[in-house]
This record gives structure tokens, sequence and C-alpha cells, in this order.
């Protein structure tokens, strides 16, 4: 039951193209943002729409998968945890917040000729 304590599962679509940070260690972070929609019909009953954006880090050999095959607009489903951060911005001021962190994702739609 331990694997279900901290699991997300969104599917949206990328807001950017991921950015790829390479550290000196040769390790490779990967961040990107999901936009996850959500429609209801409000008290009046007008179609209303909620979007959402999401932080999305991944590590090592899946920030290297990321890197290849993951673009803007491309929607995918992916699988993760909620991770809360925090740390001091150079005004000295603290800052919080939170992200997922990637465990596995499936391209959905159509997809490039390269990818087949």
């Amino acid at each position: 039951m331990n694997h279900f304590k901290n699991k997300v599962n969104l599917m949206g679509r990328l807001g950017g193209q991921p950015e790829i940070i390479a550290f000196d260690s040769g390790k490779k972070l990967a961040r990107f943002s999901v936009a996850t929609n959500d429609r209801y019909k409000d008290k009046n009953g007008d179609w209303q729409e909620e979007v959402q954006w999401h932080i999305i880090n991944t590590w090592g050999k899946m920030a290297e998968k990321v890197e290849r095959l993951l673009n803007k607009g491309q929607e995918i489903l992916l699988e993760g945890k909620i991770a809360y951060q925090n740390y001091e911005a150079p005004d000295g001021t603290k800052r919080f917040s939170t992200v997922i962190e990637l465990n596995d994702f499936m391209l959905l739609g159509r997809t490039s000729p390269e990818l087949k």
C-alpha cells in the first residue's frame, strides 16, 4: 500500500519546450509545465473552463527520455508524486513551490514520424 500514499496522475499538454539542465556530474534535470483543463457547468448552466498549470521535474534517465521525446503542445499522460520545495530568494525572502516529480509518462494523440 506504500505506493498509494503520494501518487499523482495527470493528463494534459506541455506548455513549452522542456528545459534541460546538465550538471558537471553528467546528471540531467528536465523541467517543464503541463496544463490540465477541467470543464463544468456553473449554477446558470453555462460551460466554464478552468486551466491548472503544473511544474514537472525529473532527473537522470527519465530526463534524457523527456529531452528526446517531448515537445511543446504534446498531450501526455504522466505519473509522479507531489513534492514541496522551499528556498531563499536573492532578496532573502523565503519562497515555496509545489512540483510534480515525474516517474513515467505516455504520449497521447498523434506522434511524429520519427517516434514510430
